[in-house]
């Protein structure tokens, strides 16, 4: 039988010789640029999806991500350095396995772990002597221990000896073209040492560096600390821009100028809410777990009591500044410019947009949106079709309102034609003015 050295050596070298066999559960805006990134790097990946479409469009070389090219994708695929898979079997003949599920929110503010426990069962069910697995799907602190380390237990598995489990938290940012998977650095915690040190070899083939902790609870914590201290400080960057209008100063201009000393300080800035699948979720991951505990995260409620009263303000601001023009919001149009939660993205999971354009809805208003990464858009009865900011649409609008600032507005366009603008990203600042525009 082979000794604990033996098989976590085997693997070792595997991996630094570029043969280790992996698998990515989870093609999205995680799962999809790490495979890329391991399989630039000399790695056979296979990709794993639940879902047959985007599978199908992975394996046409087609990119579902915008981190990821369509040229790069087909390249690996030609290569046979990439394929994507809905054939979970393939995980049998893996040597590593990476989960990179999604873990949302249930309508109770519960984690909803169900993403995750669905991929462990898959892998648990095949796991092989010597595999090294690790999830990276961000969620409450314990999970790894608690919840996916028993499942391999009960299978017979021994771990740190024929199975190395690990956490390391993702922490992409899409649409980020400074920072990449590759350029950002690691988080590693096993649940024994052999674990974390086998963990930390593989990503070190791929990212600049690997921090390793002495646990996987430490490095799930890590990835909520992180998302709690942006969110809190959005949180405060909102309040004070509520502070901000009723002293009559611009946010932004107190904002900037702050920002220049070079110590002590980050720029956070307002916005119409928040949204994706990090902020405004991963920080009630932890305070969950602490109410298990017995403790209240205070802080945690009250930025997410701020962040989400967000959307009402807007929906104010945008009645407000209609009322000042004669203007009342009943049968008003309004163009929104942007659905998705932030810039150069397609994701509106989370997005602010929703909310806002329900409620303006509700309240009478005709509302028609544009958003170049986001071609219909789903709210309540109906779904919206994405149209193009022509000079026709944008004088039919009573109020343009910018939820979303992509690159591809032209936002001096938009000021020199539209009568009214709300805008909640800052995205008209310094630019010439021709009608009203009333700023967050």
């Amino acid at each position: 039988m082979e000794t604990l050295l033996d098989c976590a050596t085997a693997l070792t070298r595997r991996i630094e010789a570029r043969t280790a066999r992996l698998a990515i559960i989870g093609q999205g805006y995680v799962g999809l640029p790490l495979a890329v990134e391991f399989a630039a790097m000399g790695f056979r990946v296979t990709g794993l999806d639940s879902d047959p479409a985007r599978v199908a469009t992975l394996a046409h070389g087609q990119s579902c991500t915008p981190d990821v090219t369509s040229v790069e994708l087909t390249a690996l695929l030609r290569e046979g350095r990439y394929e994507a898979s809905t054939d979970f079997g393939v995980l049998e003949r893996s040597d590593v396995v990476i989960i990179c599920v999604p873990t949302p929110l249930r309508k109770s503010k519960d984690p909803d772990i169900s993403f995750v426990v669905a991929a462990v069962e898959a892998v648990a069910a095949g796991f092989r002597r010597g595999q090294l697995v690790v999830l990276e799907s961000t969620t409450y602190p314990g999970t790894t221990e608690e919840l996916v380390l028993p499942m391999f237990k009960a299978r017979g598995a021994r771990i740190g000896e024929d199975l190395f489990l690990a956490f390391s938290p993702e922490r992409i940012d899409p649409g980020n073209s400074v920072f990449r998977a590759r350029d950002i650095p690691k988080v590693v915690g096993g649940v024994t040492p052999a674990c974390t040190r086998l963990a930390s070899a593989l990503y070190r083939t791929v990212v600049p560096g690997v921090q390793e902790v002495s646990s996987p609870r430490v490095a799930e914590l890590v990835k909520l600390y992180e998302n709690v201290f942006r969110n809190v400080n959005i949180a405060l960057a909102n309040e004070f821009a509520l502070m901000c209008q009723r002293l009559e100063v611009s946010t932004k201009e107190v904002i900037d100028a702050a920002a220049t000393k070079p110590f002590g300080f980050m720029a956070f800035y307002p916005g119409p809410g928040i949204g994706g699948h990090c902020i405004p979720v991963d920080p009630l991951y932890l305070s969950w777990k602490m109410r298990l505990n017995g403790y209240e995260a205070r802080f945690i409620a009250l930025a997410d009591e701020i962040n989400r009263a967000m959307p009402r303000h807007v929906l104010t601001m945008v009645s407000e500044a209609l009322n000042d023009m004669g203007r009342p919001l009943m049968c008003a149009r309004i163009l929104v410019l942007g659905v998705a939660y932030k810039r150069g993205v397609s994701d509106t999971r989370e997005s602010p947009a929703q909310e806002i354009i329900n409620a303006l809805r509700r309240r009478g208003a005709d509302v028609v949106y544009a958003d170049p990464h986001v071609p219909s858009f789903p709210v309540e009865e109906t779904t919206l079709k994405a149209i193009d900011v022509t000079q026709e649409v944008l004088r039919w609008a009573d109020c343009v309102l910018i939820l979303t600032d992509h690159p591809e507005f032209d936002f001096q366009r938009i000021l020199e034609t539209a009568r009214l603008v709300v805008d909640t990203r800052n995205a008209t600042c310094g630019l010439t003015l021709a009608g009203r525009v009333v700023r967050l």
